[in-house]
């Protein structure tokens, strides 16, 4: 990691670690790893860190669709050997009597398409040409052609929700924000991984430090027996001190239970067996960084999916208003088709002597009375997109109050770890002191107990504060997509991704 930190915490940690490298021999060998470390095979191997991938991969290829769905689109249709030997009803044009007539012939038919949908107006344009051929057989046994070299045909609703605009102005938006809510559930991923980390390194050092305890106070009961004698020492105050022995021997059971449940969390996130034995570093060094609220807001609007997330709410309540208002009244269709064409029992003559074909037409359906069904429809979505607008101004209030507070706990736990470690040297120094006090008689067995009380509380205190440094400075990474340390935004090639 980044930053200063101070020399004399190495040296708070110097017994700890090789307590913790002993401990390593007894238990099997561990590996050690940075914070750094840890969040990198978080980030890759978690199953977190995969679905994450898995939600963009799908993401990715629903806006591919997306875009597909504006290029033209190339089609190749037909229908082959539909053979029909059938009585159908018919009647006839000059008497009007249903007679059932023989039915007996195969049709064929190939051809080739060009649509294109057309986003500004709605409409849809279609370009294609084939060939049909009925081979009739029977008493009037033949067969007949009929080509459509070209053809042009248009569809075009007036008056209509346009689904082409809305998705122009949703899907790219959705897009963004799969990449942006990526990156947040990486960052997810990294606060998951630094917590587990801290917690295993506070459960190792509580372990060695009642192991400690254990051995300091053994040896302070001995000296406290020979004071006994001596009548410096009360019975009540052996006995505490005693109790205190029998107390820090549980501990060490309860803590290296502690240990292997912190283990065991860390390496189910890292995606390791449950024997993977981790010995976090504990010399980590704190980055010299300052977060101005400006700065963290500016780059919170600016790269976060919060913002891109109200906005694709407000288009979709305001895309169901324009629905609701196009279903409400007339519906009106405009149909257009031009083209050539010509039927012929002979292939080649088909295609000479072509006809023109232009086939115009408007379809519409206008509501007279619908007991107000139209008009509550549309009163339904605007209400709807009132609540929505009130909860983005109400979600966007509560995001700048998160991230003032959390600019205020980073800020806050820098100063706070200063004072912690500061602490924690105090404390150890203070209960070695006193150790040698109570051996020499200038020390009660109250005042050994309480000084090795505030050393483990101090010890403890330092390495949770440690674990809040860095929780709230990913959190703030998080809500900003913004490396403070590197002072540049996050980056992903995303294209690597869907490889």
């Amino acid at each position: 990691m980044r930053g200063i930190f101070t020399r004399r915490f190495s040296a708070l940690f110097i017994f700890t670690a090789v307590s913790l490298s002993a401990a390593g021999q007894d238990m099997g060998l561990a590996t050690r790893m940075s914070l750094d470390e840890v969040i990198d095979s978080a980030r890759m191997r978690s199953v977190s860190a995969l679905s994450a991938k898995a939600s963009f991969v799908s993401s990715y290829w629903a806006y591919r669709s997306y875009r597909a769905s504006r290029l033209p689109s190339l089609n190749f249709y037909g229908t082959l050997a539909s053979f029909d030997r059938s009585l159908r009803l018919l009647q006839n044009y000059e008497t009007g009597e249903m007679v059932y007539t023989s039915n007996y012939n195969m049709q064929n038919k190939l051809g080739l398409s060009i649509k294109q949908n057309i986003t500004f107006t709605g409409g849809t344009l279609s370009l294609y040409s084939d060939l049909s051929r009925i081979d009739q057989f029977g008493g009037n046994a033949g067969n007949t052609y009929y080509a459509q070299p070209v053809t042009l045909y248009y569809e075009q609703p007036l008056l209509a929700y346009n689904r082409f605009k809305w998705e122009k102005k949703i899907s790219p938006k959705e897009y963004e924000r799969a990449k942006r809510t990526y990156m947040e559930s990486m960052e997810s991923v990294t606060i998951r991984a630094v917590k587990y980390y801290f917690d295993l390194m506070k459960a190792k050092l509580n372990h060695e430090t009642a192991r400690s305890n254990y051995s300091n106070t053994k040896q302070m009961c001995s000296v406290a027996a020979e004071r006994m004698t001596l009548g410096s020492v009360t019975r009540d105050e052996y006995l505490q001190l005693e109790l205190r022995m029998l107390n820090d021997s549980i501990s060490i059971n309860e803590t290296a239970i502690r240990v292997k449940e912190a283990q065991m969390t860390l390496n189910s996130l890292l995606g390791y067996g449950e024997e993977f034995e981790i010995e976090p570093e504990v010399t980590e060094r704190l980055p010299d960084v300052w977060m101005d609220y400006d700065l963290v807001l500016s780059k919170a609007m600016d790269n976060s999916s919060f913002l891109l997330g109200n906005e694709i709410k407000m288009l979709n309540a305001e895309s169901d208003i324009a629905r609701a208002k196009a279903n409400r009244g007339a519906s009106v269709s405009l149909n257009a088709r031009f083209g050539l064409s010509n039927s012929n029992e002979k292939f080649r003559e088909t295609y000479k002597g072509l006809l023109d074909q232009e086939v115009v037409g408007i379809t519409f359906s206008i509501p007279i009375f619908d007991w107000g069904l139209g008009k509550g429809r549309v009163k339904n979505a605007q209400a709807k997109a009132a609540v929505v607008k009130a909860e983005v101004a109400q979600a966007e209030q509560d995001y700048r109050r998160s991230i003032y507070t959390a600019v205020g706990q980073f800020n806050n736990q820098r100063q706070q770890c200063m004072v912690s470690e500061r602490a924690s040297r105090i404390a150890r120094e203070r209960y070695s002191l006193m150790m040698e006090k109570f051996r020499s008689g200038k020390a009660s067995v109250t005042d050994l107990n309480t000084a090795q009380s505030e050393n483990d509380s101090a010890v403890s205190r330092y390495v949770t504060d440690l674990s809040n440094f860095w929780n709230y400075y990913y959190t703030l990474r998080q809500l900003t997509l913004y490396d403070f340390i590197r002072n540049r935004n996050l980056d992903v090639d995303f294209l690597e991704l869907i490889k």
